[in-house]
């Protein structure tokens, strides 16, 4: 009899000593996730370091004193497609405006990106976030999303579709330095 209650009590002390280590790796796990930030209208713009397709380096700090449209985009992705040509329609003339137009592309291999450029005939600052880190960075989830960085290096717009032509430009006008 004696022995049935040892088996027992040690049955519920292993159990116990069980419950408490997977509510411990439970907490462990909840408490330990990167905390993700989720970036709003009014909020600061990260800063962040890409290189373009030519192996120059862009950083958003660089742009200060400037609106920058930074659009998060994929060659795979029909409403990207379609906004690049707009976008390059109007690129030469909102640049000499104070206005950058500077397209992300996330994680897609670089000559892939080279052949949708040229393809395309585009001529502005394609950069290659290859690990998609600065994706991470702005917890960009649909493709395509645009932000609307004011001078300041305010976000003050985040798009998160495709745009029509009207749009783009209503949007670049509205981050133009005064």
């Amino acid at each position: 009899m004696a022995k049935k209650v040892n088996k027992k009590k040690n049955r519920l002390i292993f159990r116990t000593v069980l419950l408490v280590i997977m509510a411990a790796i439970i907490v462990y796990a909840i408490t330990s996730k990167d905390k993700v930030t989720v970036l709003a209208e009014g909020d600061k713009a990260p800063d962040f370091e890409l290189v373009d397709l030519d192996g120059n380096a862009h950083r958003l700090s660089d742009y200060k004193g400037e609106g920058v449209f930074l659009n998060f985009w994929g060659t795979w992705c029909p409403p990207c497609k379609k906004e690049m040509p707009h976008m390059e329609d109007m690129y030469k003339d909102f640049e000499a405006k104070g206005v950058n137009i500077l397209t992300v592309n996330v994680g897609e291999p670089k000559v892939k990106i080279e052949l949708f450029r040229d393809d395309m005939g585009l001529s502005f600052p394609m950069l290659w976030d290859k690990n998609k880190t600065v994706m991470d960075l702005y917890n960009i989830k649909p493709l395509p999303t645009t932000f609307l960085i004011n001078p300041e290096g305010k976000i003050i717009k985040i798009i998160k579709q495709g745009m029509t032509e009207e749009q783009i430009r209503e949007f670049l006008e509205s981050i133009q330095p005064k």
